[in-house]
């Protein structure tokens, strides 16, 4: 929902009804992860996808009847051999998808949701999708850390609910919990669809120099919160990098070092030292490879100006495999030249190691296409 947050929101607070549609559970090569949304705004227009492609169409025509019923469905999306062109769903994946109506009445929590998304707080969105008693589907719970807002109609459920959603929100999880009519863990009957959202990961880029701004670029499109660092206040400038949300001058290991002291970077966060100087790279470097829970960390430089950093970090008493950590020359042969293109190899490998692909070729390559994810990510 995230994706269609400012639409759904825009909507919401005008008075208005949208329909909206969410992935909630995918099996097999579903084009799209649970917690994909579409809107539909009440002049036909649409925001988000839920399938790429795929079955949008039917999805569009389900949630203008959820609008025009006021009433919530949970639809199943899939295919074999003999129905692929009748479903739509040709990939050869199943999508389960729940479609409600969304307004002031339906959803009175969701300025709750906007605020906590805006504010980069934690934030987990439950949703009803299954139920016996038609009057529970589509009730919601809007969990914080500390904070509950909604019911699903039970007390019982409310609690159970909301403290399955705290350790799904805390791992940056989304998935349907079950449980019986009223909450009760062993049972059966309910399905409540947990989005969980965290703050956005963090991307660290080093250096303040052109391809730094391309990767900063980059970064924002793929959801990054983007903090450029670099010592040398005539270069580090908003001017210089309006894609990043925040510009600091400061010697690169010093702000590493207080970030990770705050607890401001988690297994998500990206690290793309750029500066290509021993100087700035050596002590950076040290601190950021001896942190197992930082996603990805990647260097610029030669296969000179590698092995020259290899060597430092050694004396500076690196192990092999914290050494093993890094990523350099920093991202994937695409024989790029320019600042841009750069920028697009290093997103690449980024986007590679999140999802373990191989950077080969689809064509090239049998089997799945789309990947599990290694590491737990929000919606």
């Amino acid at each position: 929902m995230r994706d269609v947050l400012d639409e759904l929101v825009r909507i919401w607070r005008s008075g208005d009804t949208a329909g909206l549609g969410t992935v909630v559970r995918t099996f097999r090569s579903a084009p799209r992860p649970a917690g994909a949304s579409m809107v539909v705004a009440p002049d036909g227009s649409v925001s988000g996808s839920v399938s790429g492609g795929c079955v949008e169409s039917s999805v569009y025509d389900a949630a203008t009847d959820a609008v025009s019923t006021d009433a919530a469905r949970f639809e199943r999306y899939g295919v074999t051999d003999d129905d692929a062109f009748a479903v739509g769903l040709t990939c050869g994946g199943v999508l389960d998808v729940f479609v409600e109506p969304v307004s002031q009445r339906t959803f009175p929590e969701l300025g709750a949701v906007a605020d906590a998304i805006g504010a980069d707080r934690p934030v987990a969105v439950a949703t009803v999708v299954r139920h016996p008693d038609s009057g529970r589907v589509g009730r919601h719970l809007v969990i914080g850390e500390f904070t509950a807002e909604g019911s699903v109609g039970s007390s019982r459920a409310d609690a159970a609910i909301v403290d399955d959603s705290r350790g799904l929100l805390a791992a940056g999880t989304s998935r349907v919990l079950t449980y019986g009519p009223d909450g009760e863990r062993l049972g059966e009957g309910m399905d409540v669809f947990v989005a969980s959202y965290a703050p956005r990961p963090r991307m660290l880029v080093f250096g303040a120099i052109d391809f730094a701004a391309a990767v900063a670029e980059q970064g924002a499109f793929l959801g990054y919160r983007v903090t450029v660092c670099d010592a040398r206040p005539v270069f580090a400038t908003t001017s210089r990098f309006p894609s990043a949300e925040e510009v600091v001058v400061d010697w690169p290991h010093r702000y590493l070092a207080e970030q990770l002291a705050a607890g401001a970077l988690d297994q998500r966060t990206i690290v793309c030292v750029l500066t290509h100087d021993p100087k700035f790279d050596v002590p950076l470097l040290a601190i950021a490879l001896r942190r197992p829970d930082l996603a990805f960390v990647g260097a610029m430089g030669s296969r000179r100006t590698h092995e020259d950093r290899v060597a430092r970090l050694k004396e500076e008493g690196l192990t092999d495999v914290e050494l093993a950590r890094l990523s350099s020359p920093i991202g994937l042969d695409l024989g790029a030249r320019t600042p841009q293109e750069t920028a697009v190899s290093i997103a690449a490998e980024i986007v590679a190691r999140r999802w373990g692909g191989s950077g080969e070729p689809l064509g090239e390559r049998q089997g799945r296409i789309h990947h599990d994810c290694a590491v737990a990510h929000d919606t």
